[in-house]
């Protein structure tokens, strides 16, 4: 037990840690460097600022990435990844790039799909 949830392997203990929609592409997004809520915002397409939010605040408290509230105003608040958070990018990367093989594989044009997105967000 660990939180008052049960975990059978470990497996399921990293895909509770990252699961969901919106974590992992926050976590995608700050693997290079910090980013302001807004440019999170701004760079994952439909995610609504309640769910960014929720991932942002359950991505902290599990120690995966940190905030930093700047004193000024109007505050300044950048987040970028833990020592923990950076650990994880090598298996997001993994994932990322089986996901486009098994696409491709099925015939779906994830670039294509991207510039479509683009041209919707204008």
């Amino acid at each position: 037990m660990i939180q008052h949830q049960r975990f059978y392997n470990p497996v399921d203990y990293v895909l509770q840690l990252i699961g969901g929609t919106w974590k992992v592409p926050v976590l995608w997004r700050l693997r290079k460097k910090s980013l302001r809520y807004s440019e999170l915002e701004k760079d994952i397409p439909h995610i609504s600022q309640k769910m960014l939010t929720k991932a942002l605040k359950e991505l902290e408290a599990a120690g995966l990435i940190s905030k930093t509230v700047y004193a000024e105003v109007p505050p300044r608040v950048l987040y970028r990844l833990t020592d923990k958070g950076l650990s994880l990018v090598p298996l997001i990367e993994s994932i990322r790039n089986t996901g486009l093989r098994l696409m491709k594989e099925d015939g779906i044009d994830y670039e294509q799909l991207i510039q479509e997105e683009k041209k919707t967000r204008k």
